[in-house]
This record gives C-alpha cells, structure tokens and sequence, in this order.
C-alpha cells in the first residue's frame, strides 16, 4: 500500500529538485523527507530518484510514479475539500500571457484545482494587452501578464531584464542596417 505522506515527500522532491527545499516547503526536517523517499522506494522495490552531491533526478521508475503521486494526492485533497463545507465556492475567471504558460504552470493549477473543487477555473491565454481589456470589461477576476517599465497597472510580482541579442554585436554596432 502507498503511503500519502510518503508520496507527498516524493511529488514535493520531484517539483524542486532537492531535499532540503522539499524539507522547508513540507516543514519537515531533511532527514525525514530522506526517510520518506526511501520507505517508498523499498515498498515499490525500485529506485526513484538518483541522487549527489550536485543534482536530483528522477528515475525512469519515478517519472512513471510521479503522475500517479500526484493524482492520489489531488484525490485525497479533494475527499478532505468535499467534507469542509467551510471552502470557496464559484467561478474565478483567470488570465495568464502566453508568455508565461509554461514550467510549473500546469502543475500548480491541478494543485488549485484538487485544493478547490468547488470552485469553477476558467482560464483564459491571451498576450498581455488583451488580457488587461478583458479585465477593464470585467471578464476576468485575475491576470497575470506582462506590463512595460514605468506602467502603474497592477502589482509587480516578477523583474526580468531588458536584453539585447545580435548574432555578432560588435558588427550591429560598426555598421547599422538601418537608415
């Protein structure tokens, strides 16, 4: 049999790639978390994660366990959610630039999903400007885009850096194709 707490520690090692981040998040000590992910490995008999001194990984075994982790802990999340009559109920209507779907996204929408059953996500993907008119005709409750440097709209969550590419920039400079 798969133990919840155990498969938690596995999904959490999985999504950060380290102990002792997995540790924190989880609020555990590392060792625990170590202990976790060896219990479950010696009652599945097979190695889940390759570990050293410079990376995690999962193995071939724990990539097929992971998507299977996941979906016991979204329906254990969503049994508890189903019998606490004190959660969020209806729609919320969110809007994320296509610039930023991508990596963990997906993962922590499901986790939104099993935490709230009963509330109905729509997503919409959209580039940013488009999602901020949705928002202005109150389409959406929540968007999550990119805004330009000195524009007040919203809270800046994220900083990226403005930067330049040119296949070779000392030529860009001698001589501009532009006139």
């Amino acid at each position: 049999m798969l133990d919840l707490v155990q498969l938690r520690s596995f999904v959490m090692v999985a999504q950060t790639r380290s102990f002792t981040l997995s540790a924190e998040r989880l609020s555990l000590g590392q060792s625990t978390v170590s202990q976790h992910i060896q219990r479950l490995e010696r009652a599945l008999r097979r190695r889940l994660i390759d570990r050293d001194t410079h990376a995690v990984r999962l193995t071939a075994d724990g990539e097929a366990l992971l998507p299977h982790a996941r979906q016991l802990l979204s329906l254990e999340r969503q049994a508890v959610a189903h019998f606490d009559g004190e959660g969020p109920r209806g729609t919320f209507r969110l809007g994320i630039s296509e610039d930023l779907v991508s990596g963990q996204l997906p993962g922590l929408l499901e986790d939104f999903i099993a935490d709230y059953p009963s509330v109905d996500l729509q997503l919409s993907v959209a580039l940013s400007k488009t999602l901020a008119e949705m928002q202005d005709r109150g389409e959406l409750d929540l968007v999550m885009a990119k805004r330009r440097i000195g524009e007040q709209r919203g809270q800046a969550i994220v900083r990226e850096p403005l930067v330049w590419l040119a296949s070779d920039p000392d030529a860009m400079l001698a001589k501009p194709r532009f006139r």
